[in-house]
């Protein structure tokens, strides 16, 4: 699965000059100004009633299906998963996500086999999967353990497109950005964003971004803003979120520096604001204009581990995994998580963690959550805004 072992040694920031050391201290000062707040602001209430709706695991298989990565299409009706077991599962959101028909106490389980649509194999562990916008949901690419970045046509389900430009180091991310012309950008293990025009058969580059010159840190995440600003942020094992114009991506737009351990993920909660994740165990909420942090959120365990992170826009709320196996959810407003659950339905394993997360981004008062655990279980949350 996806962690930071040994072989991924975290490395220290460079040497700073006399104006990196007064940088360092306004960052600790912001970060202390955030514990501040977190103390000052009122208690963290849970306005949503969730409850567990679907389980969905292999009931007879041996092999290992640790799921690394969750990922619903922009329409909301398709639901991909990829992970260690070296298959992409696609499943229909209304035939096994959001069924009406339940089990027992409300709940349905289901086996892998019968719930997904169809799966593909693929040549390697996958990292990431990503929905390419502007395909109808028909084209879906992935980054994998062997530095790979492909992308698959699902209706003839094949393979349509192959790059390797990490020089065989892991990718730990892709995306896409929404806007005329569509871009595609992975980041790796090797230190690099790369970022390419996914028209051209030989995915033409547009540009290699190496964020941390001094030294080649691992680069953990990309995502390029939704909302349709020129705007693309990676997340980096040097402890920093580095912001691109991608119009001109020679130097970043702004850095944010606050984490203590290196940035796991990036997400646009709206068109000026990010939550990023770090194995330093906290979320943070930053504003892209202003460059201040807005709030930190503490609960969760992760300090070695991909555990998840996504952002479900229309209600402000935040969601990750943990490293002890259990579901936690944020509200923007409040530092302290509003709901956590479990992972486990039987006797829980030391080794088990929830490792991959992702909101569907549909409705206001009603909202889906499913997650994906290293024992390969899918679990699809379902919640209702309370009446007051």
């Amino acid at each position: 699965m996806k962690n930071f072992s040994s072989q991924y040694p975290t490395q220290n920031p460079p040497s700073c000059s006399v104006s990196d050391t007064r940088q360092g201290e306004e960052n600790e000062e912001r970060s202390h100004q955030s514990l501040r707040d977190d103390d000052q602001e009122e208690e963290a209430r849970c306005e949503w009633d969730f409850s567990l709706s679907t389980v969905i695991s292999s009931f007879s298989s041996t092999v290992s299906d640790a799921i690394g990565v969750v990922e619903f299409d922009q329409s909301d009706t398709l639901l991909a998963t990829g992970g260690i077991a070296r298959k992409i599962r696609i499943y229909n959101v209304h035939n096994s996500i959001l069924s009406p028909e339940s089990g027992e106490g409300g709940v349905r389980f289901l086996d892998h086999a019968a719930a997904c649509e169809y799966y593909m194999c693929t040549p390697a562990k996958l990292s990431s999967l990503k929905w390419k916008p502007g395909s109808g949901s028909r084209v879906l690419g992935s980054g994998d353990y062997d530095g790979v970045v492909m992308e698959y046509d699902l209706e003839r389900r094949v393979p349509i497109f192959e790059r390797d430009e990490h020089g065989g180091r892991r990718v730990w991310g892709i995306d896409y950005s929404i806007s005329e012309p569509i871009i595609g950008a992975s980041v790796s293990d090797d230190g690099t964003m790369q970022m390419w025009d996914p028209r051209c058969d030989t995915g033409s580059c547009l540009a290699s971004v190496q964020p941390n010159r001094a030294a080649r840190n691992p680069v953990c995440s990309v995502e390029f803003n939704p909302f349709g600003e020129p705007l693309v942020t990676v997340g980096c094992t040097d402890r920093k979120i580095y912001g691109y114009d991608i119009r001109q991506t020679v130097d970043p737009v702004f850095v944010l520096d606050g984490h203590q351990k290196p940035v796991t993920y990036t997400r646009f909660l709206d068109s000026q604001t990010i939550v990023s994740s770090s194995i330093d165990g906290c979320l943070m909420m930053w504003n892209t204009k202003n460059l201040r942090l807005i709030r930190t959120y503490r609960g969760h365990v992760n300090y070695k581990r991909f555990v998840g992170l996504s952002v479900w826009r229309n209600g402000g709320l935040l969601s990750c995994g943990s490293e002890n196996n259990h579901i936690f959810v944020y509200d923007k407003r409040w530092g302290n998580p509003i709901w956590v659950r479990g992972f486990d339905l039987v006797a829980p394993t030391d080794r088990s963690f929830v490792s991959g997360i992702c909101w569907r981004q549909m409705g206001e008062e009603r909202c889906t959550l499913v997650a994906g655990g290293s024992n390969g279980v899918l679990q699809v949350i379902e919640g209702e805004r309370k009446a007051w």
